[in-house]
């Protein structure tokens, strides 16, 4: 067997390149840009972007692991569909895909290519942390952040990575969509607690009003419908699929998911 996986160097991808090699199963390695990989991935440059960058790459594998964008716009879908049916062009037989929690068309796209499909649908990311909170943590011991109590059941990256692994190599994940979260559903202000306790600082949680909030994504250039959607209904009041903890993971890998304290004591050291 041999996979490709896509996105090697990201957060998802690079656990899927390690896990894989750890099984002694061969992979070709997609990125954008060359990076560290581990002994044993072959390298292959690509840009889910450009498609022509890819076809050559999914020659000679038996599957591909496919992070699809999330951006829903119909240049993005046009981008993914064309890498999925040239994944069917050069007879692959499994595609496991990554894509939004909500609703994407690709998601169907997916399940008429004629090849065997497995989908992951996970929800926030613990990465995610990082995006705006490392460096003032670093700096000043503070987070600023609106709506504090809001809850998410993050998941851990390497959860997302072993689920994937088990549907690239084992048939009985066929044709099943996953939804995946991680163990517990933590609020801002719980999470940042947590980062404190680990790296035996204090942090101290700055909360920014919903006017702040909107004017910030203003400035950025969104519309009114994006923060609408993305900040007010996703953030300040979550749809319950984004809180609600499933034992998704533990059912597919038999192994408990990964809590958002062990991801902080793995990435401490963007935090100090």
């Amino acid at each position: 067997m041999r996979v490709l996986v896509t996105g090697a160097t990201g957060s998802v991808g690079g656990h899927i390149v390690e896990q894989l090699l750890e099984k002694g199963i061969a992979v070709k390695a997609l990125s954008r840009k060359e990076g560290n990989l581990p002994e044993g991935a072959l390298a292959a440059l690509g840009d889910l972007d450009q498609p022509e960058t890819v076809e050559p790459h999914l020659q000679g594998v038996d599957s591909v692991f496919l992070i699809t964008q999330s951006d829903q716009s119909d240049t993005k879908f046009e981008l993914n569909k064309t890498i999925i049916q040239m994944a069917k062009k050069a007879n692959i037989k499994k595609i496991v895909a990554l894509i939004d929690f909500y609703n994407n068309p690709i998601e169907e796209v997916i399940q008429q290519s004629g090849m065997e499909w497995t989908i992951l649908k996970p929800v926030e990311f613990m990465k995610n942390a990082l995006y705006g909170w490392d460096e003032t943590i670093k700096q000043e011991g503070v987070v600023r952040h609106a709506f504090p109590n809001s809850l998410s059941a993050r998941i851990h990256e390497a959860d997302i990575a072993s689920v994937a692994v088990k549907a690239l190599t084992e048939p009985e994940h066929n044709s099943k969509i996953y939804n995946l979260t991680g163990p517990e559903a933590l609020s801002i202000r719980t999470m940042v607690q947590q980062i404190s306790e680990v790296i035996e600082r204090p942090i101290k949680l700055m909360e920014r009003s919903e006017e702040q909030v909107i004017q910030e994504w203003k400035e950025k250039g969104y519309d009114d419908e994006f923060i609408q959607y993305f900040i007010i209904e996703m953030v300040k009041n979550p749809p319950a699929e984004v809180y609600t903890v499933l034992p998704t993971i533990e059912e597919v890998t038999g192994k408990p998911a990964r809590t958002f304290a062990q991801w902080v004591s793995e990435n401490k050291s963007y935090f100090i």
